[in-house]
């Protein structure tokens, strides 16, 4: 071996030998490091399988280890490893990718055996783990007074943990948790994620991916899922939707791959969003709970080349996540057959017909061969349900909670701002100290007014803040993304295209400084302040250029019990009534 440099690759405490891929051409080769007293020796190896024998015939006295080590090979001088996401690459067709980013997998985590792409993203994979790990000596728990009805159940006599409610029990459990259902037989609601008979895997990724126990809407719409059945689901923001469907999914994939092996796969699944975003979210968690399951997944949104995607599925994957635009330009110039596709899902359905989607879902979706129908939002419409209906037989309807009305633990804070002065309020939020409470998302109505506004919030408040998006590049809003969600950036602005679905870890505030123009779209942005029962804060701004929603927005403020402003309250357009649940104020909003 010349002597040039190659790496630095961080041990931390790890054995003093390990396995690391290297990228060399198109084929991937095997480095063994192996430390001598205070020097590093490279061998490479055919197959991480060799690494005991070399073991067995190469012992090591040497027990100190230190914290990074340089190893030579090669001829060519390489960078020392990645400190942040941002600085890697994107992945090549049949490259590693980061379980963190998706950026290149250059390296693999010690601890896990995951691909990662830096060590930003190695710290994210341990914090992770490390939340998924009970801590030693736990107190003895506490008992706390009832306040509710126990529901006692009878043992199935398995050992599957699953148990049967009563009719009664079923009942009474969906009347406190607001469960409505329609349809024929309906399989009652969950009360673990065990009863389902999932494999241990996948109980594991549940918890990985933070749900302990299942949500209300998880709780009837996966049985029914389960079942077969085509549903269309709604429930209130941030209460575990996207879950509820995509838990189903990977276990119907991934039950089918065990049962019936095949070597080309086709694809199993479809999930269908609105927006890119959305896109890549889904995708994320579908891989998370499918982590260690033959299950894998392809990502089709425009702005990334479509030669790699259609790479991927080529490949073989169980779930194709996408766009109705890039999936059919996709299917209209490439061969790809679906004909073993099971299930059809639409995220965010009401959005995706609103703007515009509804002829090219329904061109999707009868290129599939009767598949099982699952639709979801947060506000659904009877126009979509006559829809639904004209796809799919014998469809339930699952609705948690009031339908197309706000998260309840999101508290609404209106305010009436003259047009004029809204950018100063929005900078005296921004300034307090008793207000601000980063990371914040502003909404705004036009592409233009994010710009100008994000680059207003820098120079006057001295608050690092990035606008975001339709005309920004896949590329730059998923790094606007990363550095809003890895705190780096306290402030984004945003048109509606975070509006919908879109899981804001750790946003507890929203700031709507133009209202959207329809009360749909109201209930869905502030529902960006809550994740799974969590608290959070909505500051509206309001004025007369909302006069239009006055009525509808007034009987939403009053049904959450929030404070209305005098200027709202005796405004000479509430004497209009537009019904909220007709569909008033929902025209479109232009240039997202």
């Amino acid at each position: 071996m010349n002597e040039a440099t190659f790496g630095v690759f961080h041990f931390h405490q790890r054995p003093k030998r390990r396995c690391f891929r290297a990228n060399q051409s198109s084929s991937t080769a095997w480095l063994l490091l192996t430390k001598t007293k205070s020097l590093f020796v490279v061998t490479q190896i055919k197959h991480p399988c060799d690494y005991q024998a070399y073991t067995m015939e190469h012992p090591s006295n040497d027990d100190q280890c230190k914290s990074s080590v340089v190893v030579t090979c090669g001829n060519q001088v390489t960078d020392k490893v990645k400190e942040r996401s941002r600085d890697q690459r994107e992945p090549l067709p049949g490259e590693p990718k980061c379980v963190i980013c998706n950026r290149y997998g250059e390296y693999i985590c010690d601890q896990t055996d995951d691909d990662i792409c830096s060590l930003e993203c190695k710290q994210t994979v341990l914090c992770r783990v490390a939340n998924t790990q009970l801590p030693v000596n736990l107190p003895p728990p506490k008992r706390l007074t009832a306040t509710d009805e126990c529901f006692y159940v009878r043992d199935s006599g398995s050992q599957s943990g699953s148990v049967f409610l009563s009719s009664d029990q079923t009942e009474l459990l969906r009347s406190r948790l607001e469960i409505h259902v329609k349809g024929d037989l309906v399989p009652p609601p969950i009360l673990s994620f065990s009863s389902c008979n999932f494999p241990q895997k996948l109980l594991q990724n549940i918890e990985a991916a933070g749900f302990e126990m299942p949500t209300p809407v998880q709780m009837q719409a996966i049985p029914a899922a389960l079942s077969g059945k085509s549903l269309l689901v709604s429930a209130e923001t941030g209460s575990g939707k996207t879950a509820s469907f995509l838990v189903p999914i990977v276990y119907l994939c991934a039950n089918f791959r065990f049962e019936q092996f095949r070597d080309r796969k086709k694809p199993l699944a479809m999930v269908l969003t609105p927006t890119r975003e959305l896109c890549i979210q889904v995708e994320e968690q579908a891989k998370l709970l499918g982590k260690g399951l033959p299950f894998k997944t392809a990502l089709v949104v425009g702005g990334d080349a479509m030669a790699r995607q259609l790479h991927r599925i080529q490949q073989g994957v169980e779930l194709i996540v996408g766009t109705p635009g890039r999936l059919i330009d996709l299917l209209t110039k490439n061969d790809i057959q679906l004909d073993d596709v099971k299930i059809f899902a639409l995220d965010e359905v009401d959005c995706m017909f609103q703007r515009g989607f509804r002829d090219q879902v329904m061109q999707i979706f009868r290129a599939l061969s009767q598949p099982q129908v699952l639709l979801y939002s947060a506000t659904v419409s009877q126009d979509i349900e006559n829809m639904v209906s004209s796809m799919a037989k014998d469809v339930a309807v699952v609705s948690v909670g009031k339908p197309n009305r706000p998260n309840k633990v999101v508290k609404q804070l209106p305010i009436w701002v003259e047009s004029k002065q809204k950018k100063q309020k929005l900078f005296d939020i921004l300034m307090s100290k008793q207000h601000f409470m980063p990371p914040v998302v502003v909404y705004v109505g036009s592409r233009l007014g994010a710009d100008l506004l994000s680059n207003a919030i820098t120079v006057t408040v001295g608050v690092k803040a990035l606008s975001i998006h339709g005309e920004k590049s896949m590329k730059e809003r998923r790094d606007i993304m990363r550095s809003f969600l890895m705190g780096e950036v306290p402030v984004i602005v945003a048109t509606g295209i975070l509006g919908r679905g879109v899981d804001l870890v750790g946003v507890r505030q929203v700031i709507l400084f133009d209202m959207p123009n329809s009360m749909k779209e109201y209930v869905h942005q502030i529902g960006r302040a809550s994740r799974l029962g969590e608290e959070g804060t909505a500051i509206v701004f309001v004025s007369e250029e909302n006069k239009n929603l006055f009525p509808d927005l007034v009987e939403i403020l009053r049904s959450s019990g929030a404070a209305i402003p005098r200027e709202l309250v005796n405004s000479r357009y509430m004497t209009v009534t537009r019904p909220y649940s007709k569909g008033g104020g929902q025209k479109k909003r232009k240039h997202e």
